[in-house]
């Protein structure tokens, strides 16, 4: 066997050494970069260095996506509204209460009514007192058909969606009621249909 004065990693080397030895005429033109100063090239720092215009970068994208999403439920455009306005159930609320007629949508202006009479006759204990009672009886008119409305209404969503849908932190009583009391053109997000009658399937 001959003996070889060249272990494994002393070939490697001079090998290595063969490599980088090359001609002035085959090099790249210009020195190459220790990897130390390469690494340095390639960082990029984790906190911005200007704070301000990155935060007003990121207040930007907000608005941005917020007046998207306010342009959507204003035209009714449900594939562009908030997720939270998306839940198929709170869908169907939205179908079912502008479907109907909603004594409560109409008490603000009832109230005005009342609230002039009360200004222009109220000398008149007749009048002060008709009005009183009107207005009370109507509020009171308003919630039992709202009482009413939910309860017709939460059967439909426990049928079609599951207990999910009228669990506790569905809010979807609140919207039910605060949706029924709104007036129905003012109403956000808009409603599908322009006039009653549509009722959901």
């Amino acid at each position: 066997m001959v003996w070889n004065p060249f272990k494994k990693g002393d070939a490697a080397e001079t090998a290595q050494d063969a490599v980088t030895e090359q001609p002035a005429s085959q090099s790249k033109g210009r020195p190459t970069p220790k990897r130390k100063d390469a690494q340095k090239q390639n960082l990029r720092p984790l906190v911005p260095t200007d704070r301000k215009a990155s935060a007003k970068a990121a207040r930007e994208r907000v608005r941005k996506r917020e007046d998207a999403e306010y342009e959507a439920m204003r035209t009714g455009d449900t594939a562009h509204m908030p997720r939270a306005e998306r839940l198929p159930w709170l869908i169907y609320i939205r179908d079912y209460v502008d479907a109907r007629f909603n004594l409560g949508e109409f008490f603000i202006p009832v109230a005005g009514v009342v609230l002039i009479c009360m200004l222009f006759f109220g000398s008149m204990p007749v009048v002060l007192l008709g009005s009183t009672i009107a207005l009370y009886g109507y509020l009171f008119a308003a919630i039992l058909d709202v009482v009413f409305m939910w309860r017709k209404l939460k059967r439909k969503l426990i049928d079609k969606y599951g207990e999910q849908s009228v669990a506790r932190g569905s809010r979807s009583a609140t919207y039910a009621w605060s949706r029924a009391i709104q007036i129905r053109r003012f109403r956000l997000p808009k409603p599908r249909h322009a006039k009653r009658g549509h009722w959901p399937e």
